[in-house]
């Protein structure tokens, strides 16, 4: 009568031991690895933002691509091949298409990680190069300047590489995630509702026609946090909704993303790779309304960093690591240019360029009805490269009413997501995915892998107007279809 009750135990006791030793090895077949690689572009090449040519006479910090790839073994996977996924984060004002599809299959082919499972992403800094142009030459064999062609290489080269060394550095971590809130105002919604209705960007808040701000902020910094098993660190992945256009000047530069890695080196070790992806922030920006004066780059880099660094301590470690990734091709509807609209912004942009008066909304449509021209029509009604640098694109031309995106979702156990989305993202759609999330910390990234819809605003934000919507290649609906994808690939990962 005895014996009962000690196989009981004997067997609860293995049971445990099972579990344990299996929780253990699901742990264990996860390899991360991080690289980064220098993509600066030479002094003289042009530089990206704005809607005139500007050519760069220096450098302040480096530009760079940072990658990111999770390769996971798990015995409990059902093939016993590996499933790898890779981010590769880059200090661009956007991923063209053309840059993305090259990145990623010399990636793919050089790592074996599937096309669908590589994401390269922008940070969105307007110290960066304006490439598009240059790489619509490259890849077509036009000429072009030879200091142009060759920079066109060593971009699409660079973030493949780190891709390359970062799967090649691939080993078993420890992973840690959380969330740091930030308190210091670094942060602002840009939109402004008037008394008529309407809404305005970058209005004073001095202005008695302004209401309120039109949106929200998000002041969440979610985190990965990647350190050896010695515990030493060796990435901190961070995510954060605020527009990169901190610095100006001629001079390249990383922005505020630069002094968030500078200040993490300092407690985290001088070797560890910040890798920043920037959050939904189309309506997000640093000039507080309600001020005259405007934080630095330096200021908001390190609040930011000092943020993340006081939180690094109380992040929870991860137990599961499987990893999930899933993608999807969205399809969003494209506004249209007629032969009539595009011949009236070619008359716009010629004035523009002879640096005569033009209204700052009337340039921004012209140019945007040059790009709609060869996204929808396979004979576009002008010859499109006569008159727009960024937009140009090999991959897209004629390619209809509407534009093909990829929405991918890497999932970390049942705790960590990193969602990536195409263009300039509204934060109300990034706090939407963030709200409908079943995992605990989830990373929304915009501009990834795509930027030709330019800026994604909500439905709502149609009815208001102003200069996002006005530089939105979409029409209205396109921001919920990506939260809609986004929040289905979430609970498809939720439950594998």
């Amino acid at each position: 009568m005895k014996i009962r009750p000690l196989l009981i135990a004997v067997v609860t006791v293995c049971s445990l031991n099972l579990s344990f030793i299996a929780t253990v090895r699901a742990a264990d077949s996860l390899r991360v690895g991080v690289a980064e690689v220098d993509i600066t572009p030479p002094v003289g090449f042009p530089m990206a933002g704005y809607y005139h040519e500007r050519l760069a006479d220096g450098s302040i910090d480096s530009l760079k691509a940072k990658a990111v790839v999770f390769r996971d073994a798990s015995p409990n996977k059902d093939t016993a091949s590996e499933t790898a996924a890779a981010l590769v984060v880059c200090d661009l004002i956007g991923i063209a298409t053309d840059l993305s599809n090259a990145v990623r299959q010399r990636a793919s082919e050089k790592t074996g990680i599937p096309v669908s499972n590589i994401v390269i992403t922008a940070t969105h800094s307007h110290t960066a190069p304006d490439y598009m142009k240059e790489l619509y030459l490259k890849l077509g064999n036009d000429n072009q300047q030879p200091l142009r062609a060759a920079y066109i290489e060593k971009l699409i080269s660079g973030p493949v590489e780190a891709i390359v060394k970062a799967h090649a550095a691939a080993k078993p971590v420890v992973l840690e995630h959380g969330s740091a809130t930030q308190t210091i105002p670094v942060s602002f919604n840009r939109r402004s509702v008037m008394r008529d209705g309407s809404v305005k960007t970058w209005q004073s808040h001095d202005n008695p026609e302004v209401v309120r701000a039109a949106g929200p902020i998000d002041p969440e910094i979610a985190l990965l946090s990647i350190r050896d098993q010695a515990g030493k660190s060796l990435g901190i992945l961070s995510n954060f909704a605020l527009h990169l256009d901190t610095v100006g000047g001629m001079k390249w530069s990383a922005d505020y993303p630069y002094f968030i890695e500078q200040t993490l080196r300092k407690a985290a070790g001088s070797d560890v790779i910040s890798i920043f992806g920037t959050g939904c922030c189309g309506d997000i920006n640093h000039a507080n309304p309600r001020s005259k004066d405007r934080n630095k780059v330096d200021f908001i880099g390190n609040s930011i960093g000092e943020s993340i660094q006081k939180q690094l301590g109380q992040l929870k470690r991860l137990e599961r690591t499987d990893l999930v990734v899933k993608s999807r091709t969205i399809r969003l509807p494209l506004q249209d240019a007629t032969k009539e609209e595009v011949a009236h912004s070619i008359q716009i942009l010629d004035k523009a360029s002879k640096k005569q008066p033009v209204e700052f909304l009337e340039h921004v449509i012209a140019y945007k009805k040059l790009v709609l021209d060869q996204l929808r029509h396979r004979e576009p009604h002008a010859n499109t490269i006569d008159h727009i640098t960024w937009g140009l694109s090999r991959s897209l031309v004629g390619v209809g009413e509407t534009l093909p995106v990829d929405l991918t979702v890497m999932t970390l156990g049942s705790d960590v997501a990193i969602v990536c989305l195409p263009g300039e993202v509204f934060v109300e759609l990034g706090l939407a995915i963030k709200q409908g999330s079943p995992f605990r910390t989830t990373l929304v990234i915009e501009l990834s892998n795509h930027v030709e819809s330019i800026y994604v605003p909500h439905r709502a934000a149609y009815a208001g107007g102003s200069y996002e919507v006005t530089n939105s290649n979409l029409l209205p609906g396109g921001g919920e279809m990506l939260v809609e994808a986004a929040l289905s690939l979430l609970r498809e990962a939720a439950t594998k």
